[in-house]
């Protein structure tokens, strides 16, 4: 069964990385025309025009690309009536003729790399945007006629407080989006801050307070966190990002994407003339043992809000779930990190017992 899902990286960045990302991206946009032209190469040796139900372009930055590329990409795949349509953007590459543009198109959600609204702290992470331009990006995007628009904020950033993540929480959630996707800080190797640690980074326990707060201000503006970082309003979760969740299938597209495509997870080159060269071939590729799958239906399953369905996991994988984890769901269940549900079990999401703040010790007694 064909997946129905799939990611397009277009891997540039104008006047290159933040301090803090890792992800494969690059300044040299001359290399615009080649890339694309070897990523229809490659979506049209995979993709044979099934439906699909999300798509969704990421980066590095698609917006920092003319729309006629991103136009003629989108143009190669076969779309659901109401399938969900996603481009990341940052604020400082929106106007009003390139977001109507891409609305013309047919992208029906934005995500929006927004990160703080402290314009000292945007300076030190390496973003090239103001918090003014935030809230104009949005407005414009309104205006556009986007009715889905989703904003990333990092939380544990340098200098931050408490008081400054709140003010980012309610600057956000007062623009009048729909969806709050929130990610600690992660340094990690390939990125400036790895080899410039940035000082005064808040502290373990000021993170947790941090998320902990989130989930009290989201959920005063109607938002739903239904998954580990994510929040939104009713009938406004990532559907692109709920297919991962759920260990289903999805083509992943251009340089160092991933997909999952027959049993199969694969990783594409990661370097313009690797991918160049062959831009059909696959870099990497991982036939999935049952043991594995399982493993991931259960770390993936436990990072949505409602957690696993257990009927559905016994019946895929014939197992009796109760009885083969029933160490560590006792475990769990004695601390309260982990709830009994009707369908199965959810990690906890209260202040006292929260299982998604110490999810990783949590799921790891799950594998191998």
């Amino acid at each position: 069964m064909s997946p129905t899902s799939a990611y397009i990286h277009i891997p540039f960045c104008r006047g290159g990385k933040c301090n803090y990302c890792s992800f494969t991206s690059f300044p040299d946009t001359d290399k615009k025309d080649k890339y694309f032209s070897c990523l229809e190469e490659e979506i049209n040796t995979y993709y044979k025009g099934k439906k699909l139900k999300t798509l969704y372009f990421g980066g590095g930055t698609p917006s920092a690309i003319e729309t006629k590329y991103l136009s003629k990409i989108y143009k190669n795949f076969n779309l659901e009536n109401n399938a969900e349509k996603t481009i990341e953007v940052n604020p400082n590459d929106v106007n009003q003729t390139y977001m109507t543009e891409l609305y013309d198109i047919g992208f029906n959600r934005i995500s929006m790399g927004a990160q703080s609204f402290d314009d000292d702290i945007l300076k030190t992470i390496g973003r090239r945007h103001s918090a003014k331009e935030i809230y104009k990006a949005v407005e414009t995007i309104k205006n556009a006629g986007f009715k889905n628009i989703s904003i990333d904020l990092i939380y544990g950033l340098p200098n931050q407080t408490l008081e400054g993540f709140r003010h980012d929480l309610t600057e956000a959630l007062n623009l009048g989006i729909q969806h709050l996707s929130l990610y600690g800080l992660k340094i990690e190797e390939g990125c400036y801050f790895y080899k410039h640690p940035p000082k005064n980074l808040p502290d373990g326990d000021m993170q947790a307070d941090m998320y902990l707060l989130a989930g009290d201000i989201t959920k005063d503006y109607g938002f739903e966190h239904y998954e580990i970082s994510n929040y939104s309003l009713p009938n406004y979760y990532s559907r692109h990002n709920t297919n991962y969740w759920k260990a289903n299938e999805y083509y992943g597209f251009g340089i160092s994407a991933h997909g999952y495509v027959d049993g199969v997870r694969y990783g594409n080159a990661e370097t313009f003339d690797d991918y160049f060269k062959a831009p059909a071939t696959h870099k990497q590729t991982k036939v999935l043992t049952e043991q594995e799958k399982l493993e991931e239906k259960i770390f993936l399953g436990f990072r949505l809000s409602n957690g696993i369905n257990i009927e559905e996991i016994n019946n895929e994988f014939n197992i009796n779930f109760k009885k083969k984890y029933k160490t560590v769901l006792d475990k769990y269940l004695s601390t309260e990190h982990i709830e009994e549900t009707q369908t199965g079990y959810r990690l906890s999401d209260d202040k006292n017992h929260n299982g998604f703040l110490v999810s990783n010790v949590i799921l790891s007694e799950f594998l191998g």
